[in-house]
This record gives C-alpha cells, sequence and structure tokens, in this order.
C-alpha cells in the first residue's frame, strides 16, 4: 500500500535552543518541537512525568458522592458487587478495586459477564441475582455508561449504583447514585482520556486517602495499583499524554519489582525475567493479549483469580491457562482471517462487513484491526450468536471515520451498539447485515475523501546518518512509554544510498544504507517483495524507527537497532 510521507517543518534555531537547555540529542529535541513540545518547562515535564502532577479525584463530577456511599457501604458491612466486564480494561478495574475495598476494610464480590454467552454491558439478571444475594451497592467498572434501564432496575430492588466508565455517554446519564466518567458534558475533570482502569483508579485514589493512613503510606499503596492500570491503560488504547502518561511511566517502571503473585507469573510465561520491565510495546503485544485472551476463548473470571490469589502454585496455574488460550486465539484468527481476506472487495468500496455464521466470536476485534490494517477502510467482523439467532461483531475504523457517529445515523438497525470513534461493538437480526453492509458503505461514501483512504506516513524528523550516536539514541529512549499519541518516532533520512539488502529469513531483509561516510543497518520485517526497490548502488528515502534490542545489548552489542518502516525512490520523491 502506497502511503504518504508528511515531513515536518521544524525551525533549526527553536531544536538547538530546546537541545542545549534540555542536554539532549538532536533527533529528540526534533520530535519534541514536532510534537508540541518547543517550550522547554513543557518538555521537561513530557520527559520526567511526576506522580505529584497526578489530577485530584474529587476534581471528577460526582465524585465525592461516589465516596460518601462507597465509604459508607464499607464502614457499614454492606454487600457490594462490583460488575466488570470482560477485558484487560474491565478486568483489571475490577482487581483494582476489590483490592482496595478489602485494604479499607470492607469486601466485595464481582461479576465479569461471558463474551459469547452475555455480551458487552450490564444485563437486568445479574442485578437480579444480586438483589436475591443481599447486594445494596453495585459499583459498575469501564461500563455502565449507557445501562440507564439496567440502573433503574437496581433501584427499583433497593440497590444502589455506583458507574465509574469512560465510553461515551448517552444524552441522558443513568438514574444513578453517582456516574464517575470524564467524558459526561459537565465534568470538568482535566483528564478526558482514562480508561476504564483509570477511572477506577481515581475512586480508589478517593477512597485510601478517607482512611486516616500517613501520606507516606497512601501514596505508596497507590503506587501499587498502578501496575495494572498502566497494562490496562496500554492495552485499552488510549492517548499515552498527561495523566496516561504519568500513570504508564511509573506503574510499567514498578513491573520488575511486582510481589503480586499473578501478576509475576503472567510476566513469567511472557518471557520477562523476574527484574525486568517490559515496554508499553511489549505490553501491547506480550503481556495484554494473554490476558484478553482468557475472555477470548474461555471466561475472564479466571484473569480476576489470577490477580487475586496469594498462592503462587495457583496463580502459575492460570497463567499458563492465559498463555494456552492465547495460543489457540492466535491460530483461530488467523483462520478468520484469511478467509475474510480472500473474499474481493469491490471496487469502490469504501467500508467492509464482514459476516460469517461459523465463526468465533471471540475474535471478531482482532480480526477487524488486522483488515483494516491491509485494506485501510472501516471493517466490521460479524458472527452468528447460536444461543440467540442474533449477529454480533466489532468494528475498527480509520483515521478520518468515527465508528460511533456512523452507528447513531443507523441506529434503527441493531439491538444494541456502543463503543468509541475507532472501535465499536453491534447486535443485530442476521437478516439485516446486508442492510447494514450497503448502510455503512453508503454512509462512508458520504464523508470519506480521496485521500482519506492513503495511509499517511508522519515523519517526527529528517535526520543525517552522523546524528545517530548512541547517547542520541538513549535520549530518543527516553520519549518513552510510546503508545496511542505518542507513537515511537518516525524518522527519514533522505537521498541516501542503499549499499546492500540480503534476503533473511525469507519474508525479512538486512538493508545497508550509507550517507556522506556513515552507514546504518536496519532491518525490514515482511521486506522480501520489496527487495528489487533497494539494489545496491540505487539512491532512497528511508523512513525507520529505533526500538532497543536486548538480544543485541546481551553480546555486549549497542542495544538498539533501526527498524525500516517505508522506501521510496529518491528520485521520484525530488520530482513530486
Amino acid at each position: 500500500m502506497v502511503r504518504r510521507w508528511v515531513l515536518p517543518e521544524i525551525e533549526a534555531e527553536r531544536v538547538a535552543a530546546l537541545a542545549a537547555e534540555l542536554r539532549i540529542g538532536t533527533p529528540a529535541a526534533k520530535v519534541l518541537a514536532r510534537r508540541g513540545f518547543g517550550n522547554p518547562a513543557e518538555a521537561r515535564r513530557f520527559l520526567h512525568p511526576s506522580l505529584d502532577e497526578l489530577h485530584d479525584p474529587l476534581l471528577m463530577q460526582d465524585m465525592a458522592a461516589a465516596l460518601d456511599r462507597l465509604d459508607g457501604a464499607i464502614r457499614a458491612g454492606e454487600k457490594i458487587l462490583i460488575y466488570g466486564d470482560y477485558d484487560v480494561d474491565g478486568t483489571s478495574s475490577v482487581v483494582v478495586l476489590t483490592k482496595a475495598i478489602e485494604l479499607a476494610g470492607g469486601a466485595a464480590s464481582f461479576h465479569i459477564p461471558h463474551r459469547l454467552k452475555d455480551g458487552y454491558g450490564m444485563r437486568e439478571e445479574v442485578v437480579e441475582a444480586a438483589a436475591e444475594q443481599g447486594v445494596r451497592l453495585i459499583v459498575s467498572v469501564d461500563t455502565g455508561i449507557r445501562a440507564a434501564e439496567v440502573v433503574e432496575r437496581a433501584n427499583q430492588l433497593g440497590i444502589d449504583v455506583i458507574v465509574t466508565d469512560h465510553h461515551l455517554p448517552e444524552s441522558a446519564l443513568p438514574p444513578a447514585v453517582a456516574v464517575l466518567n470524564p467524558n459526561r458534558p459537565d465534568c470538568g475533570y482535566p483528564e478526558k482520556n482514562l480508561c476504564g482502569a483509570g477511572v477506577a483508579f481515581k475512586l480508589v485514589q478517593g477512597l485510601l486517602a478517607r482512611q486516616g493512613w500517613a501520606p507516606e503510606k497512601a501514596r505508596r499503596i497507590c503506587e501499587s495499583f498502578l501496575k495494572l492500570v498502566a497494562i490496562a491503560t496500554v492495552a485499552d488504547v488510549v492517548p499515552l499524554t498527561g495523566e496516561n502518561r504519568i500513570i504508564v511511566t511509573h506503574g510499567l517502571a514498578g513491573l520488575n519489582r511486582s510481589r503480586n503473585p499473578g501478576l509475576r507469573a503472567l510476566l513469567d510465561v511472557a518471557g520477562f525475567a523476574d527484574g525486568t520491565a517490559p515496554s508499553a510495546r511489549q505490553v501491547a503485544f506480550q503481556i495484554a493479549p494473554r490476558i484478553n485472551a482468557a475472555g477470548r476463548m474461555d471466561t475472564a473470571r479466571a484473569v480476576v483469580e489470577m490477580f487475586l490469589t496469594n498462592d503462587a502454585a495457583r496463580a502459575r496455574d492460570l497463567a499458563q491457562q492465559l498463555h494456552d488460550h492465547n495460543a489457540e486465539r492466535q491460530q483461530v484468527e488467523l483462520e478468520t482471517r484469511e478467509i475474510c481476506e480472500s473474499v474481493a472487495v469491490a471496487d469502490g468500496a469504501a467500508a467492509l462487513v464482514y459476516y460469517g455464521e461459523g465463526w468465533h466470536r471471540g475474535v471478531l476485534g482482532i480480526v477487524a484491526s488486522r483488515l483494516v490494517e491491509r485494506f485501510y477502510r472501516p471493517v466490521f467482523v460479524l458472527a452468528l450468536n447460536r444461543e440467540d439467532g442474533t449477529a454480533q461483531g466489532s468494528g475498527r475504523s480509520i483515521a478520518a471515520f468515527h465508528l460511533l457517529d456512523a452507528l447513531e445515523s443507523m441506529s434503527d438497525l441493531f439491538h444494541r451498539f456502543g463503543g468509541h470513534a475507532h472501535a465499536a461493538g453491534v447486535t443485530l437480526d442476521p437478516a439485516r447485515v446486508a442492510e447494514f453492509r450497503e448502510r455503512f458503505d453508503a454512509y462512508a461514501r458520504g464523508c470519506l475523501k480521496p485521500e482519506d483512504f492513503q495511509p499517511r506516513l508522519e515523519i517526527d524528523a529528517v535526520l543525517e546518518i552522523r546524528e545517530l550516536s548512541e547517547e542520541a539514541v538513549a535520549d530518543v529512549f527516553s520519549l518513552a512509554p510510546f503508545g496511542h499519541s505518542n507513537q515511537a518516532p518516525l524518522f527519514a533520512a533522505v537521498n541516501v544510498e542503499v549499499a546492500g539488502a540480503a534476503l533473511w529469513k525469507e519474508r525479512h531483509l538486512k538493508v545497508m544504507v550509507r550517507q556522506n561516510g556513515r552507514t546504518l543497518a536496519l532491518k525490514a520485517w515482511n521486506f522480501a517483495e520489496r527487495v528489487a526497490e533497494m539494489r545496491a548502488g540505487s539512491r532512497v528515502d528511508i523512513s525507520f524507527s529505533l526500538e532497543e534490542d536486548a538480544y543485541e545489548a546481551a553480546r555486549g552489542n549497542p542495544g538498539w537497532c533501526a527498524v525500516l518502516r517505508d522506501v521510496r525512490s529518491a528520485a521520484q520523491a525530488a520530482g513530486a
């Protein structure tokens, strides 16, 4: 797929001043300037995120009411139910709030819906069962903002509800005792991009502050929760800026000394030795998928049990289960994706809907993501729910297309729907799938322009190879954690000479380029089909990222590598 390169325009004088003031290399200074951190004070705060800059929980609308009700329930010994969700964000939220209530002197049970049997969201039958068991307070985590009818049913049964969520609300909020959601229109909380676990953590912060502990104790315990909240924040693909950057920076750093048996066991099966901390990228690709796999292939209760147990042997067994579920998930995902990719895409299609009666519903969101990467179109992947006869599935989108707006424009099609701008879920009658396909495509045609279908390659900085010293590369890594809204920097080097390109493990290449007497080796994943573009002696522009390389570091070599992201002819680029 041909990408449109977007090169930055940065004032050299401002970059030089920033580099001098912060004592960092030019590559990192260029990235900071490009991303809006040209002011040295703001850049310094970005580089050194402080726990002291976490916002006061009481700034969140309804927080005082939520704390009064939760603290009162704990002190009165009331039965409390935490109503969660089956993904990383939902299960992490359950664990964090359960442990916090325990530390505050209370106890809470929890409910995790089954992805395939229950689907997303709160259900009335769960509330009714809770009432029979004597529950008097339900706290929802990562769910509930669109569950007005369920909350009303809880009220009828004498159960109070505190909703904590981050998904976009409807015009009317559910009739709960408190609704904690930074995205509700009347909430002035400064950080709008918290994930569900982030919102639950703010409730925990407020709860622990009421326990009368010494400040240092309260701070230490709050920090201990950041490990799981950081994993959830990365996994839920929310922007790693502002308060989220503080959470993830400190949470990931704490993973190298985790004493939680479940977390330690999970890190072990994911390949992280004790004393090492994964990066945000490693969390996204090695840890989060194992947690998510439980809810996709079976039940996510195993995740909560793994994190709550104090039995190290039980934690290891559960972590191994997650590992095995993830391997199964990868195979099922591959099979479903290959079927979808074999279906011809109609000429001019602006959005795609796939439907299969026998597909595993636990992998549909991942498959949709892969198809968006392949076709760069908004995509929904649906499957038949044989238990209730509905078609259910997930959608993913491109930068220029708001999925939730699209679904709201055709809400008459669905039994249920919800989500975000770029990720959403739907339930509808299978007989209306064809109509959904047509209307979804028509909506996309009406709002997307031809250039929206061409991926943009946003270059952070144009460099010369000589600028990539060991110190300068280390400064680039100091911009981590990398993720949504703080991607790993993408660099470009223009008009370089290809010194050679060798096939590596059949699908990949090892490429060597040179410029003004300096050389740079690059790893080019899945570039074997483009080897003709990199003939020795040809002049090209390259875009690349820098990655830490523990394998090379362990052998006494520089602990980083350059990874090729795209290549184009220098002559063609100059004539464009």
